[in-house]
């Protein structure tokens, strides 16, 4: 299994190169030069399978000669050894047809674990072979960030800097990253959006002599890995439901969502999938009208979607374009000198055979959080409110069953929810003594010299 770049430059790379570059040195994306195929029968005969064999399904199908089945193994199982849950990934039943799929049972209760544990154990085994060290920088807007020093940190053939826009994550997402005491770690308030911190990270690696100096790596969802390995939890949820589903994705930089887009492109059976937006709605407004433009990103409730440049919206133009480098350049182009970009009529149309999408306001959300605490006796955090009450509105006549995706644990937004309901979620043990540790951060405005520099005298 090769890999290619999105701008299609440069050869293509196999799964270990893919994973270990993080992005494609053209400033493309990688993606598999093919799209591997589910064995048949797939859905019947792993119904009843553990969710570690989902993982390991995706895995095999991706890695191509980079690990063998032996390596993987070993890699899954210890991946998801750490969640809290038996079934890692559980599906509740909310009502007929509608399910709730429970994606915040790991180490740091958020849907990126799934993705960042197998990451730490893949860059582990693939540094110690090489011989080799790689300085890891994230931009988080609140949860990849925590994920990220939960799998890294203490490694000791990685250095991690993680850069989270300062004021703009909830306190409980913040101090799951500075609190942090690990000599690798190092964290950045950065005075600025998200897309500052995303803008600031893709000049870090554009910049060649930095990306080679320091060994640049990255382990946002703009790494081929991260992708690979949410798949999974489509495929498992499809073979527990035995059938068909749509699923309500909260949405922030298309990552999660263009997940279900894969085990679409392996012959899983699936769709519609919902772009969930909040008020930074430019995904919305892209499918909408066919116009990607940027609006500025606006604090939120839910402020792990207050983004604006959907990194992995790359990755789906690249697909509805035929897999047109050329043409997929020409629209970056447009969008990084007008700020906006026109997708062609062709593609626009393969976008709406698969995704559908809707805008939720902060008092919806809000709502929503209420609602679903009364009917359904369950505590919703933002995020997975937006996709609760963008299932409602847009699938209504969609026939079942419906999932929406529960992307991290209430206690995380604890303001929010007692705001919404008048009770305070019930903080786990391992976010409750957060907030007694001393925190360790630096601050800097969103200037590329000015971090690139810190980062050099860290490492």
């Amino acid at each position: 299994m090769n890999y290619v770049s999105t701008r299609g430059q440069g050869s293509p790379v196999s799964f270990e190169d893919a994973l270990l570059r993080g992005l494609a040195p053209d400033g493309g994306l990688y993606v598999p030069e093919s799209w591997p195929q589910l064995p048949a029968n797939w859905q019947v005969d792993l119904k009843d399978a553990p969710y570690t064999e989902f993982a390991l399904l995706v895995a095999k199908a991706f890695a191509g000669d980079s690990f063998d089945d032996a390596e993987l193994r070993t890699l899954v199982d210890q991946a998801y050894a750490p969640f809290d849950h038996p079934d890692v990934a559980p599906l509740l039943e909310l009502a007929s047809d509608l399910y709730l799929l429970e994606l915040f049972h790991g180490p740091t209760f958020a849907f990126k674990d799934f993705a960042m544990q197998l990451l730490g154990h893949l860059f582990e085994i693939a540094l110690k072979r090489r011989g080799e060290r790689r300085t890891i920088i994230v931009a988080t807007s609140g949860d990849t960030g925590a994920a990220a020093v939960e799998a890294f940190a203490g490694r000791t053939a990685i250095n991690l800097f993680v850069l989270h826009p300062e004021g703009r994550i909830s306190e409980a997402q913040r101090r799951q990253m500075t609190t942090a005491t690990a000599k690798n770690v190092h964290n950045i308030a950065v005075n600025g959006s998200f897309d500052e911190c995303q803008q600031t990270l893709k000049a870090l690696f554009a910049d060649e002599a930095f990306r080679s100096d320091v060994s640049l790596g990255a382990v946002n969802s703009i790494n081929w890995a991260r992708i690979m390995a949410q798949a999974a939890y489509y495929l498992s949820t499809l073979a527990r439901l035995g059938r068909s589903a749509a699923f309500s994705v909260p949405t922030g930089n298309f990552g999660d969502i263009f997940a279900g887009f894969v085990a679409h492109k392996m012959g899983a059976e699936l769709g519609p999938l919902v772009i969930a937006t909040n008020k930074n709605d430019i995904l919305h407004r892209a499918l909408s009208t066919g116009t990607y433009k940027v609006a500025g990103a606006s604090p939120t409730l839910s402020p792990a979607m207050d983004i604006q440049i959907a990194s992995n919206f790359e990755r789906l133009l690249f697909e509805v374009l035929g897999r047109d480098a050329e043409a997929l350049k020409s629209l970056m182009a447009d969008l990084a000198r007008d700020g906006e970009m026109t997708i062609p009529p062709g593609a626009l149309s393969a976008m709406r055979e698969l995704f559908l999408s809707d805008r939720v306001s902060d008092q919806e959300t809000l709502d929503e959080i209420g609602e679903a605490h009364a009917k359904y006796g369950i505590v919703a955090d933002p995020h997975t409110a937006v996709g609760l009450r963008a299932e409602t509105r847009v699938l209504g006549g969609v026939p079942g069953p419906h999932v929406v995706l529960a992307t991290a644990h209430p206690a995380k937004f604890a303001d929010t929810v007692m705001k919404a309901t008048g009770e305070s979620p019930a903080l786990p043990a391992k976010l409750a003594s957060l907030m007694d540790k001393k925190e360790r951060f630096d601050r800097f405005p969103p200037d590329v010299d000015q971090i690139m520099t810190y980062v050099r005298a860290r490492i």
